[in-house]
């Protein structure tokens, strides 16, 4: 007999269901997220189970690791390519997990990857790296609109995150309210500054970029960082048939639905990689600053549009890579 697992996995807590090759259910339990709970409930049918399908959620880790680690045939199920019927009157946890077993029966269940364990670590480690840093971005704005209100100048950021010369006190020294809330946003913004290099070195001397990616830093406003985040993020980049899937992996690829040349609404545009889709636009906003073909186009595009679908328009990164910039100027 052939048996079809499909788990239900929530933040505390999992719906286990198991059938057969006829959709016969044999096995239906919500178990605590406790690894020995979970494969002892598993040992009877180890035998007769063709796989295990897991629902990608924020917390699929631990328990794809954990069936993979004691050898079960494990599909992390893609929510995304994913659609109930919507004419159901009633769904819940039980029908959810019969119904992951149910695609993988059929083949045609929609699946995910499942990232290598060893590199998650340090994955994770420059995906706080950048949190880090959008922190520190929207602390540089605040601390920018408070000196531009109160002196009628605004600061660059570039002289703000400079550590030797203080340029916040001298501006806001004459209230004291004001003086007060610079030195905090100042202290604030040195300190992520530091977390953030320590970051760097860390994985810096980690990781080294991979042959497959080694192309990276040729390219205008990608640095070493940036490459080891793309590289990171990626994973296996065989995995992308085409280039488009690349795209549209990185949210490149605008969504729009069609139906006898009119236009039905559109998809689902945060379908991707979110880390994927900020490290591009940190580089192209690099490519940007460094670069006077890609200041140009900038230029042009906002003008016809708007400077938001012009900074998300990196069609122009990847024509220029005979000119990488330095060190100085691109993480």
């Amino acid at each position: 007999m052939q048996l079809y697992a499909g788990i239900d996995l929530h933040s505390n807590n999992s719906y286990l269901a198991i059938s057969d090759e006829e959709d016969n259910r044999h096995y239906k339990k919500r178990l605590p997220n406790q690894a020995d709970v979970i494969l002892a409930e598993l040992e009877t049918y180890r035998n007769d189970l063709v796989g295990i399908v897991v629902e990608s959620t924020f917390n699929w880790y631990w328990l794809v690791d954990t069936l993979m680690d004691n050898g079960y045939e494990v599909h992390l199920a893609n929510p995304a390519g994913m659609q109930k019927d919507k004419g159901l009157k009633h769904s819940d946890d039980t029908h959810d997990a019969f119904w992951l077993a149910r695609l993988l029966r059929l083949g045609i269940l929609a699946e995910g990857y499942i990232y290598p364990k060893e590199w998650r670590p340090v994955r994770d480690l420059l995906r706080k790296r950048g949190h880090l840093v959008r922190l520190r971005t929207s602390l540089i704005k605040s601390l920018q609109g408070i000196i531009s209100r109160n002196c009628g100048h605004s600061l660059p950021g570039k002289k703000i995150k400079q550590v030797k010369v203080n340029h916040i006190t001298p501006l806001l020294a004459s209230q004291e309210d004001l003086a007060m809330s610079g030195a905090i946003s100042k202290d604030c913004i040195d300190y992520l500054s530091k977390k953030i290099r320590e970051i760097e070195v860390a994985v810096e001397g980690r990781v080294e970029i991979r042959k497959q990616f080694a192309g990276l830093q040729t390219v205008p406003g990608i640095g070493k960082i940036l490459s080891l985040a793309i590289m990171l993020e990626t994973g296996d980049i065989g995995r992308f048939v085409k280039v488009g899937n690349f795209s549209s992996y990185c949210r490149k690829v605008p969504t729009t639905w069609t139906s006898n040349g009119k236009k039905k609404g559109k998809g689902n545009s945060k379908n991707g990689n979110r880390y994927l889709a900020w490290a591009f636009s940190e580089a192209a906003e690099f490519f940007r600053r460094y670069d006077e073909s890609a200041r140009a186009f900038y230029n042009r595009k906002a003008a016809k549009t708007n400077f938001m679908v012009a900074h998300t328009d990196d069609s122009l990164l990847f024509s220029h890579a005979s000119k990488p910039l330095g060190s100085d100027q691109a993480k």
